[in-house]
């Protein structure tokens, strides 16, 4: 059975997935910081692969991202890592990057590698979901890889209800149509916009993410959804504390109960 579909098998409610981006702080940081939050406890990694144009994220990400690839990172040297901590790895991971770094590699390639290097699932913000469909799903499904697809407050409800159809894993629900980075809290109308989702009765379990920062905005995920994903927030803890076992530490003190 793929991890994805373990996990949520296993666990319906506050799941949590923590979102870094692969050669930041330093090229080979990427085993670490996995083996970090798989001994905190964190249910699900998604791994990010840097890109010179990540136009859904924030400044936070767009950083790492730059300075991951002034570092070298790139989808060999990535996979290269991954292959050497395989058998250790015991949640899910996600595989989480654009479009075009990755038919650079080569999708069917890509797909492969994803598979023998122990990874469960991807998300690519810029595929459009009718492309998925017409051209890389019997890729990704021949793999066994879940291809995790984003709804926006933007996203009609048939729109929403023919992902959910068509995706086996979860739905990642985006709390707002901006970019990705740290929000105090969320407002009514996001609220709303969880709850009607909520109410959809789908089939695929969501997680809530963007903006995923403190006890609040957490627990409204936890509240609304599945769970939570949290990025940009861990990323700053990566880039101000001195290893990642004190980022970790940092993040569980200000986000978990």
């Amino acid at each position: 059975m793929n991890k994805i579909n373990k996990l949520f098998q296993e666990k319906q409610k506050e799941i949590l997935s923590i979102y870094f981006t692969a050669g930041f702080p330093q090229l080979n940081d990427t085993t670490e910081i996995i083996s970090e939050l798989q001994s905190a406890g964190i249910d699900l990694v998604e791994v990010g692969i840097p890109f010179s144009d990540p136009m859904a994220d924030g400044p936070a990400i767009q950083e790492s991202s730059a300075t991951a690839l002034r570092n070298g990172m790139n989808l060999k040297t990535l996979f290269s890592q991954l292959a050497a901590v395989k058998d250790k790895v015991k949640i899910p991971l996600i595989m989480m990057g654009y479009l075009n770094p990755i038919m650079q590699y080569g999708f069917e390639k890509f797909c492969m590698d994803c598979q023998n290097t122990g990874i469960s699932g991807m998300i690519i913000p810029d595929l459009p979901f009718n492309d998925y469909l017409k051209d890389y799903k019997t890729v990704t499904e021949k793999y066994n890889l879940k291809m995790i697809m984003l709804v926006t407050p933007e996203t009609s409800e048939e729109r929403v209800r023919l992902i959910d159809e068509n995706t086996d894993g979860f739905i990642y629900l985006v709390s707002s149509a901006s970019t990705t980075g740290e929000q105090k809290s969320f407002d009514d109308k996001k609220q709303n916009y969880f709850r009607k989702i909520n109410q959809m009765r789908l089939k695929n379990p969501c997680l809530i993410g963007f903006g995923i920062s403190n006890k609040a905005t957490l627990q409204s995920a936890f509240d609304n959804a599945s769970g939570a994903i949290i990025g940009s927030k861990f990323i700053r803890l990566l880039s101000e504390k001195k290893n990642m076992k004190e980022a970790v530490l940092e993040l569980k003190q200000l986000i978990l109960k």
